[in-house]
């Protein structure tokens, strides 16, 4: 009888658990389909904040979960690197605010967030382990190898001063999404969320060195937000030894 009881309670926390993780998940759909449609009657007052607010969703459920996992004793997955995925979310939460707030003449400093919001993300990933094949390993790395030239060469006549720092940037970026294939943490989310991150930025990028693109903030931002929810999940998912792959 105990056992059957502890089962009981086991089987009702799990799907509380669920419950909880579909409720968050809705919230934020809702509010990042806010901000994604607000674009289409920008500016407005504190738009920044609007802008944050699936983000800072995210850093508080990272936190939640993190400081849960530190608590169990019985955990066996070492958390020493999960305290730098948080704090890239913060710093993209910094970046996100730069951007909205003052897009043209703050730039440069968004960019640096976000860089070292890369930066973050790859330590978290770590350590590194090459799970697949050498033909499969060739090809990721062909894939996001001729995607970054081709973009640089779209992109290196708009660029002027900010060609270095772009460069920069797009190396960490790139540097990033193939640590989410190699990390040892590495699942589907991980991965999508690499993959959509460089779409984003590089939306981003197009937009505002080569060519003006039609409504390019709807898909820039539904990029962007997929990117980071896509991240979470496949962090969290990896460092509780769940595979949600």
């Amino acid at each position: 009888m105990p056992n059957s009881k502890q089962k009981s309670l086991q089987s009702r926390h799990q799907n509380l658990q669920q419950n909880l993780q579909q409720n968050i998940t809705l919230l934020f759909i809702s509010l990042a389909f806010v901000f994604i449609v607000s674009t289409l009657i920008k500016p407005y007052p504190l738009s920044w904040a609007v802008k944050l607010l699936p983000i800072v969703l995210l850093i508080c459920v990272t936190w939640q979960q993190l400081t849960r996992l530190k608590t169990q004793q019985t955990h066996s997955t070492p958390l020493s690197h999960a305290t730098f995925f948080l704090l890239g979310l913060m710093c993209s939460a910094i970046g996100d605010f730069i951007l909205d707030y003052n897009r043209e003449q703050w730039f440069i400093f968004g960019l640096g967030a976000f860089f070292v919001a890369h930066l973050f993300y790859l330590k978290s990933l770590s350590p590194f382990k090459n799970k697949h094949s050498k033909g499969i390993t060739t090809v990721i790395l062909l894939a996001y190898g001729i995607f970054g030239t081709i973009m640089f060469f779209l992109l290196k006549d708009g660029l002027g001063e900010l060609f270095i720092p772009v460069l920069a940037y797009m190396g960490v970026l790139l540097l990033m999404a193939i640590a989410t294939v190699f990390s040892a943490k590495s699942n589907v989310w991980l991965i999508a969320g690499g993959i959509s991150f460089v779409v984003s930025d590089s939306l981003i990028g197009f937009d505002k060195f080569t060519a003006q693109l039609w409504q390019s903030q709807l898909w820039v931002m539904a990029t962007y937000y997929f990117a980071q929810f896509a991240l979470v999940k496949g962090y969290l998912s990896a460092i509780n030894n769940t595979d949600e792959s």
